[in-house]
């Protein structure tokens, strides 16, 4: 990776991205930060906390048609992208019926979609020794009740990741996927508040945002292919189809 590298956190106003900015920022002293998230004004306090080199700005990843002209904007502003982090994510536990095609396929763009488009974008212009993080999840490796949109789309994510991983090795960019479970941030706490309450529910391990950055930055840096986390996750990850039969026998519920 160059130095002062120019990277780009999407999702960064949550608590995974913003978590992954300062972790960056620290690694990588000189980094020019570009910050992307719907949200401004939570966007913005993560902006200034990192200082003069990190920017904030604000897109809209179900507007994928307006993506292009953001990119291009983007370049001519502050250069090539080394790093591109596609973080940003949207979940909802409900069942098929509940979800609607509508929510659905909003689900869809920003997890999916959206991603798979900014690597697109980046891809001309990436030097040599720049990396893509994609954060997937668990749900998109196990069938999890009430995560149809939400599971199709990480799954998706996950396997184009995997393939890009092979593919982009020959032109010096390295790939990770990141494969969460359950990790304390505002989407978990929204997602967990959409299933029926239940032991698994309540004790399943959730991991920490600050540990799972530190895991990706030096997944980044190492050359590491994949991070799974919290670790016992791990387990899941390997025995994918004796997880598939545990999660479908006994995971919680969607509410509607």
């Amino acid at each position: 990776m160059r130095s002062a590298p120019h990277i780009v956190v999407t999702g960064a106003a949550g608590a995974i991205g913003s978590a992954l900015a300062a972790r960056f920022a620290a690694r990588h002293a000189g980094a020019r930060l570009t910050l992307v998230d719907v949200a401004d004004g939570p966007l913005g306090e993560v902006a200034a906390r990192l200082g003069p080199l990190a920017e904030a700005r604000r897109w809209d990843l179900t507007q994928l048609d307006a993506l292009p002209a953001a990119w291009r904007e983007l370049i001519a502003a502050r250069g090539a992208v080394d790093v591109l982090v596609n973080c940003a994510g949207l979940m909802d536990i409900l069942s098929i019926g509940g979800t609607g095609w509508s929510r659905g396929a909003t689900l869809l763009a920003v997890n999916l979609l959206a991603p798979l488009r900014l690597i697109d974008l980046a891809l001309p212009d990436m030097p040599r020794g720049g990396c893509i993080v994609n954060v997937s999840s668990m749900a998109g490796r196990v069938p999890i009740k009430g995560c149809t949109y939400y599971g199709a789309a990480k799954a998706g994510l996950a396997m184009a990741s995997e393939i890009a991983h092979v593919e982009l090795a020959s032109r010096g960019i390295h790939v990770v996927t990141v494969y969460p479970g359950p990790v304390s941030s505002g989407l978990e706490a929204h997602a967990r508040g959409q299933v029926a309450r239940s032991l698994v529910a309540k004790y399943i391990p959730t991991g920490a945002p600050d540990v799972l950055a530190h895991k990706i930055v030096d997944a980044c840096d190492r050359g590491a292919p994949r991070v799974v986390y919290p670790s016992v996750y791990g387990v899941a990850f390997a025995l994918n189809a004796l997880a598939a039969r545990v999660t479908a026998s006994i995971g919680p519920d969607p509410l509607r």
